[in-house]
């Protein structure tokens, strides 16, 4: 993740510095909580939830856990990674569903948060458990608000309700639940309109469509890339209307992601989801263990394989591996992997998922161009059946027969060619679990 890549970076390089010690003594504690916390700091995590983060753990680490222990850096990463995960709540707190439908979802939040975008989200995550969700247009503020909300749940194939802008909120949430007990829908997911900043007279009608809907959620949209605004901002909206959680969004952009580490330290509410990405498949459960092991660079293999199972096709990925362990992976395997592989997200993701991915230099600055994908497919297309299965036997002039049909040059069919290779040689890596260290040439490794 993104916005976590500076943190990550130096608390790895942290723990580095203690696993080469055969022993720790104070000192060595000492040093190391002063980096962290330095760290975490830059990370625009609060002061206060620094200070107490540090404390705990110094205390655990200079106990007799660590000292007597025959791994003492190894104890302390693992005392870092069970305070990181306590402070962000510990484990996944799920949406409260009500046992007499329907459950009514309140989105509330600033203006420009991501409020509709995220009401759209959620309504294809409870779609996708068989539910049958409303989406509510009580936005009647913000120009296009409601237009967009149409446009979204369209694509979603769900229904979206509205009166249009000159209606009332409270006016809307009423007819909006008496449309969904007509029409079967048992999830009402409302999204309500922001200010650019908190004011009574938004606080009032919110408290007054709260009054009306009677929510079971009231889920808070902030935005991460505000920082320490966002654990503010929260603390407001959660002592005047009684939050059941928050949502953070714009985890995916390049910010320094205090807010994820400090909103519920403060406020006291769990966060249920966070939004990686602008499309409606861009929102993630929030497990506070997954996000601590891939800040201390242990990957998050159980995201991944989440991701796989929902994107790839089972037999196909048998078939794969059989080919890559009896070494007769070729070309338009790699076509067809690519693909699935874009499925389940951008790959720097997917590559910061996987256990020491941070470590090998070769994947570390890996830069992907999604626009490579469509050259890929072009010249791979551009070959023979036999030059797909056995791309030794491509010659300078068959290269330029390729370039020339795929409209592109032969520079490019070499680099893939080379891409090709060095695909062959992770996934071998990968496929025997990673025992053997090989020197990879490319660093571009996949050109999507």
């Amino acid at each position: 993740m993104a916005v976590f890549a500076s943190l990550a970076e130096k608390l790895q390089d942290t723990f580095k510095k203690l696993r080469g010690k055969g022993k720790l003594n104070e000192a060595d504690v000492n040093q190391a909580m002063r980096e962290i916390r330095l760290a975490l700091l830059e990370a625009d995590v609060n002061f206060k939830v620094v200070k107490d983060f540090i404390s705990r753990v110094k205390e655990r680490a200079v106990g007799q856990e660590v000292m007597a222990s025959l791994t003492p850096g190894q104890q302390v990463v693992k005392i870092v990674h069970e305070e990181l995960t306590a402070l962000m709540g510990g484990s996944e707190s799920k949406l409260n569903w009500s046992s007499q439908p329907p459950t009514i979802i309140m989105l509330v939040g600033l203006q420009g948060s991501g409020k509709t975008t995220t009401a759209a989200k959620l309504a294809r995550r409870v779609l996708q458990q068989g539910r049958r969700p409303l989406l509510v247009a009580a936005d009647v503020y913000r120009p296009a608000a409601i237009k967009q909300l149409q446009i979204l749940g369209e694509g979603l194939k769900v229904p979206v309700f509205s009166m249009g802008t000159t209606a009332r909120p409270l006016d809307i949430a009423r007819a909006a639940l008496e449309h969904a007990a007509r029409h079967g829908n048992n999830t009402i997911i409302v999204d309500t309109a922001g200010r650019l900043h908190i004011d009574e007279e938004m606080m009032a009608e919110l408290a007054g469509l709260k009054e009306v809907l009677k929510p079971h959620e009231i889920l808070l949209v902030v935005d991460a890339m505000t920082g320490q605004d966002a654990v503010q901002v929260a603390g407001s909206f959660h002592q005047q209307l009684g939050l059941t959680g928050v949502i953070l969004t714009k985890l995916d952009g390049d910010t320094r992601g205090g807010a994820a580490l400090s909103v519920r330290a403060v406020t006291g509410c769990p966060i249920k989801y966070i939004g990686v990405g602008e499309k409606t498949d861009a929102l993630e459960t929030f497990h506070p263990d997954r996000l601590a092991s891939r800040i201390l660079g242990m990957g998050d293999v159980l995201s991944l394989i989440e991701k796989a199972q929902e994107n790839l096709d089972v037999e196909q990925a048998k078939e794969l591996q059989k080919k890559i362990r009896q070494q007769e992976f070729t070309l338009e395997d790699f076509l067809v992997q690519m693909k699935q592989m874009k499925k389940m997200g951008p790959l720097e993701e997917l590559i910061n998922l996987m256990p020491g991915a941070g470590k090998m230099k070769q994947l570390k600055n890996l830069k992907i161009d999604p626009k490579e994908m469509l050259h890929v497919e072009a010249i791979i297309q551009s070959m023979t059946p036999e030059e797909r299965r056995n791309p030794s036997i491509l010659n300078g002039s068959r290269k330029r027969r390729i370039a020339a049909g795929s409209g592109t040059r032969v520079q490019e069919v070499n680099r893939l060619l080379r891409q090709f290779e060095d695909a062959k040689k992770i996934m071998q890596l990968f496929s025997e679990g990673g025992g053997k260290k090989k020197k990879i040439r490319g660093r571009n490794l996949f050109p999507f």
